[in-house]
């Protein structure tokens, strides 16, 4: 059911899903979802909160100790990335986030998870002395996170509407494009982040450890 709803609300929005669809779509009777929430902004909490607001399914496996803590950052970015353009609950939290305002119903903040996670790293590679010594974890882990959302949210809309117009947008995936994109976008990142002696393969071995031979990211990597 709740499945179901979320794909309704990542092709259609939150205003145009009603519950009937929701019922139609998961093919339960309306008082089958009544039964499990309240009301169409309870429905919507649920998908927010299911695989948007926290990704700690995703941080565990990316807090290993024998693991330089910029290689974990870059791996996690990759796998919530590979999620927000997958995920059809991932992608409705998104959504729903995004259209916030139109729904009666305090929606959680993921951003703080986000950001506290990625201080930790930071702090932890300042500790190993692989964060750059200008680079401060409690600054830079906002701004991360919020370009960070921004390449893996946007990508695939625009990359959509330039490929459409340049013939090349049959067959692209949505996961193949965000991993292009963030590749590149950590190019750009890291010679900021890490010291002059970094390894130059981390960005490599992280987008690689970060995907399943069967995820689409993976084709990047």
């Amino acid at each position: 059911m709740l499945e179901a709803a979320a794909d309704l609300f990542a092709t259609r929005g939150y205003a145009a899903t009603s519950i009937n669809d929701i019922s139609a779509r998961s093919g339960r009777t309306s008082g089958a979802v009544y039964f499990h929430y309240t009301n169409k902004e309870g429905v919507a909490l649920a998908v927010v909160r299911d695989r948007f607001a926290d990704w700690g399914h995703l941080r565990s496996r990316y807090t290993a100790r024998d693991v330089c803590p910029l290689e974990n950052l870059v791996g996690l970015s990759f796998a919530v990335a590979g999620s927000l353009a997958e995920d059809p609950v991932a992608r409705a939290g998104a959504r729903l986030w995004a259209e916030r305002a139109t729904i009666a119903a305090p929606l959680p903040d993921p951003f703080g998870a986000w950001t506290f996670g990625a201080t930790r790293l930071l702090a932890r590679a300042r500790q190993r002395g692989t964060l750059s010594p200008g680079v401060s974890p409690a600054r830079t882990a906002p701004a991360l996170v919020r370009a960070f959302y921004g390449v893996s949210v946007l990508t695939a809309p625009l990359d959509a509407h330039e490929d459409a117009g340049s013939g090349r947008g049959e067959g692209r995936r949505r996961g193949q494009i965000v991993a292009e994109r963030l590749y590149e976008w950590w190019r750009l990142v890291l010679p900021a982040l890490y010291v002059r002696r970094g390894d130059p393969g981390l960005l490599e071995r992280a987008a690689r450890a970060a995907t399943e031979p069967d995820h689409p990211l993976a084709e990047h990597a």
